[in-house]
Parts: structure tokens; sequence; C-alpha cells
């Protein structure tokens, strides 16, 4: 199954032409303290070519993740005296990103508890953007009941094997998401049981709508090293913006790509940046997953329409 190209980047166009995408995460619950991962989502959204991108982080972590990704703007979350999200206050903020989001990741370094399950069930039943649903989103919603009535999201989960065998089991499903002879149709199960893209990463990442399902062959040993999983959310996040279906307040944008297609270009970008750094560095480990964002736009470049 061929990749489609992406569209010709509109040479007059500004950063509201080419899509906004908020990204909710971070945690500074119990003495936790996780700020790299909203970040590098955040990061690798405007590598991937977003006009703008929000970090909605605790607000005891925000500025520093501002420090990681001073090109995103920041919007506090208000947490308790432990440092977790206050949950109403969490649903309140999604509401308001949506508003003027084209995607919104949720789930990087998020942590765990009632404000992350509220802030990930609030942006799976959300309808007014493509939602990147990563990491601790996808582990909050595995503690939800019924989660298939409540998804309603244009949706991409991006879940590795634990993340997947955590929501898989929630849902009675119990295919293995390690195994190469059943890792296409423990993807498939997801995405038709829930009405979604699904992404289950690693080795061969497999991208599937539940009626299609696509395999990767780029990338390799290099990727298995911190955060590049949030830049991958943030990528598909990036592309999502700018190219899932025209938007009332960008008139200008090329004709769009299906979720499914972005998703599959996006993880074939991602794992050609793993190729390049590894060709580059000569090497097969020590890869930085912002090292890995800063190779986006020339790898996207080359999956343009000429």
């Amino acid at each position: 199954m061929d990749l489609p190209l992406l569209p010709i980047r509109d040479p007059k166009g500004h950063k509201g032409t080419f899509g906004t995408v908020a990204v909710f995460g971070g945690c500074t619950a119990h003495g936790r303290l996780m700020v790299g991962a909203p970040a590098l989502a955040a990061l690798a959204a405007l590598r991937a070519g977003a006009g703008l991108a929000r970090l909605y982080m605790p607000r005891p972590a925000l500025d520093a993740g501002l420090t990681v990704c001073p090109s995103a703007t920041g919007r506090a979350l208000d947490t308790d005296p432990s440092g977790d999200l206050i949950p109403h206050l969490a649903a309140e903020r999604f509401d308001e990103a949506a508003i003027d989001s084209h995607a919104i990741v949720v789930g990087p370094g998020l942590g765990t508890g009632p404000g992350a399950r509220a802030l990930a069930l609030r942006a799976a039943a959300s309808d007014a953007c493509p939602i990147v649903l990563d990491a601790d989103a996808i582990n909050a919603l595995a503690e939800v009941p019924d989660l298939g009535r409540d998804l309603r999201a244009a949706a991409v989960l991006t879940p590795h094997p634990g993340e997947y065998r955590r929501l898989a089991s929630a849902l009675g499903i119990s295919l293995d998401p390690s195994d190469p002879a059943t890792r296409p149709r423990a993807a498939e199960s997801l995405a038709q049981r829930l009405g979604c893209i699904v992404v289950l990463k690693g080795a061969a990442t497999v991208v599937t709508n539940g009626q299609l399902t696509w395999t990767n062959s780029t990338g390799g040993a290099e990727l298995a090293t911190a955060g590049t999983g949030d830049t991958l959310a943030g990528l598909i996040a990036g592309l999502a913006a700018q190219f899932f279906r025209p938007h009332p307040a960008l008139p200008g944008r090329p004709s769009s790509l299906s979720l499914f297609d972005l998703a599959r270009i996006a993880v074939a970008a991602h794992g050609l940046a793993g190729e390049r750094w590894r060709a580059r560095a000569a090497a097969s480990a020590g890869l930085l997953a912002a090292e890995l964002a800063d190779l986006f736009p020339a790898i996207l470049e080359g999956m343009r329409a000429r």
C-alpha cells in the first residue's frame, strides 16, 4: 500500500494557515516531575510544519516545559496541593483548547489519577478536531467502563505493547501485540472496537483503521530510547493540523488527507529520520528525541508532491 504525498506548502501562507496543535501532558503529582514528554511532542508538531503549538501542563511544570520548547506558548493546568490535576478544571481547559486548535495531543507524561482520567475522557468524547491519545491517556482510558460508547473523537491511539495490553484487556481483547504473527490483527481488533486509528508501536509499527492495515518498514533500534514516542505523537498531530479536512478558519489549506494516511506518513517519516540519524552518527544507539525531531523537516520535504 503506497503512501500518498503531502501537499506542497503554501508559499503565501502564515502561521495561522498551518494550524494550531495543543499538547496536554506533564505531571507534578506526589513528588513526580515529568516535563520533557509534552515539550517534545510540541517540538515535533512544530517541526512537522504546524504554525503554532500550545503546551497545557500542570502549573508547577509549565515554565520548565517552555524552557525545553520555547517556540510553544503555554497555558497552565491547575493542581491541588499534592500536585494532581483538578479534574473539572482540566476538562474546562480542554474545552477552551478545542475551540481554536486543529489537532490535540493528550497523554505524554500525564501521569495517573482522577485529573488525568477526566482529561483523557473529555478528549475521547470530543469531536472538535483530530485527537492523538498517547501514553498515559491510553492508560487512563483503560480504567473507563464502556469506553467504546464514550469515544467519539476522530482519534489516533498510539500504544506501545504494554499500553495496548492494558486497554485491550479492559475491552476483552486477548491478542498478543508483541508477536509479529498477531500484531496486525491485534491492532485491527482495537481499531474496530473503538472506531479509531491505531498505531501499534514497536519494531514494524502497525497502522490500521480496522479495515485497512499497513506495516511500517522504516527505522530501527536507534528509536528505542526515551522520548521518541512523544515525538511521533506530535508529528501525527502536526500533520493532522495541516492536512486533515478543510477547516473554516483555514480556507487556504490544501486538499485533506485521511487520518489513516497521515498516521502512516508520520510513522514512515519518523522511521526515516531515525535511519538518517543512524547514518550520520554511524551508531545504532545514543539518539536523543530532540535530535530526531530536528530531522523531520527535511524528511517531510522529501515526501511532498512536486
